[in-house]
């Protein structure tokens, strides 16, 4: 896939989170492409970034929010491809601030997905989440709508070129504001806090959610879901695998928290295929959940099928992610 990008100049939203400092690392790395643009809000963070960086000239950066249409129509010029990263994400903090919550991930979806059309972008690819599926927090159900007007997009009566598909995945392991940083700032504490001990969770690499993205910008045809199949753990061995002799506390869940997340709901189902490495799921609009072109090799699943995380045939053991824990760095 080295050339998967070739000629190409790519946006991505959001761009300096753990996500994008991953992914454009892996395409300074690993693949041929004509410019990249870092688009994001915070400074300090762009500034770390760009010393990383600084020497390969294809990588540029621009202070910009996904709520300023009109930022986003300058940056989007020549654009090829564009990552949609940015988000309000930690759950908490979106049920206290719902208003800020809609703009961002609501109303800045639509400024992408605009701004990408009216500018001749080719493909975008958004990033969703787990919580988007059967959501009962803000946080999933923005996502969800996001997700939703991303298929939209779609829509061949608008007669537009650009293709919208989406990637949706669990926790990823040790980004920012996540579980397993969290547990390692307390890990030389007798006691760490569990909100509830049957609590299970997704989890999944940086380099499988780039993997996914790669692997979409290739097959899409636009509208696509693409899930990675990928395993859960139990909250409670996230802590034994960092200190396996503290005490577990107990503290209720937070607001807006599951027992456990899920990715495909089982109203999802029947218009859901099946891969060796990932699920897609299809439009239920313009029947596009019937297209040849978009189901290619895919095996329809059950009627009854439903993706969570408490899933005991593919639980990750504490001694996988100890294992795991030795190549991580902060």
């Amino acid at each position: 896939m080295k050339n998967l990008y070739k000629n190409k100049s790519l946006l991505i939203t959001g761009g300096t989170g753990s996500f994008g400092n991953q992914y454009i690392s892996d395409l300074s790395n690993n693949f041929n492409f004509k410019r990249a643009l870092v688009f994001s809000r915070d400074e300090m963070k762009q500034w770390e970034m760009m010393q990383h960086f600084k020497n390969d000239k294809r990588i540029s950066f621009v202070i910009g929010d996904v709520r300023d249409k009109e930022r986003l129509y300058r940056c989007m010029d020549s654009v090829d491809y564009v990552v949609h990263a940015a988000a309000t994400k930690i759950v908490p903090t979106a049920e206290y601030n719902p208003f800020e919550t809609i703009k961002t991930n609501v109303l800045g979806a639509m400024n992408v997905i605009e701004a990408a059309i009216d500018s001749g972008v080719e493909k975008v690819v958004a990033l969703s989440t787990d919580k988007a599926s059967n959501p009962i927090n803000l946080y999933g159900a923005s996502k969800l709508a996001a997700d939703k007007l991303f298929v939209a997009a779609n829509n061949s009566e608008l007669k537009n070129k650009t293709k919208f598909s989406i990637v949706r995945y669990g926790n990823v392991m040790g980004s920012r504001g996540s579980i397993i940083p969290f547990f390692l700032s307390l890990r030389d504490q007798k006691t760490l806090p569990i909100t509830d001990k049957a609590m299970t969770r997704f989890m999944i690499t940086l380099d499988q959610a780039i993997d996914l993205v790669n692997y979409t910008f290739s097959d899409m045809l636009g509208g696509e879901i693409y899930v990675k199949k990928i395993p859960t753990m139990k909250v409670v061995d996230i802590a034994k695998a960092i200190n396996s002799k503290a005490k577990l506390e107990t503290i209720g869940i937070r607001p807006g928290e599951k027992i456990h997340e899920q990715m495909i709901g089982i109203d999802d189902a029947h218009y859901t295929y099946e891969y060796k490495d990932y699920y897609k799921i299809l439009p239920a609009i313009n029947n596009w959940d019937k297209d040849k072109k978009r189901i290619k090799n895919g095996k329809k699943v059950s009627n009854g099928f439903i993706y969570e995380s408490d899933n005991k045939d593919d639980l990750l053991s504490v001694g996988e992610l100890k294992k795991w824990l030795k190549t991580y760095k902060k």
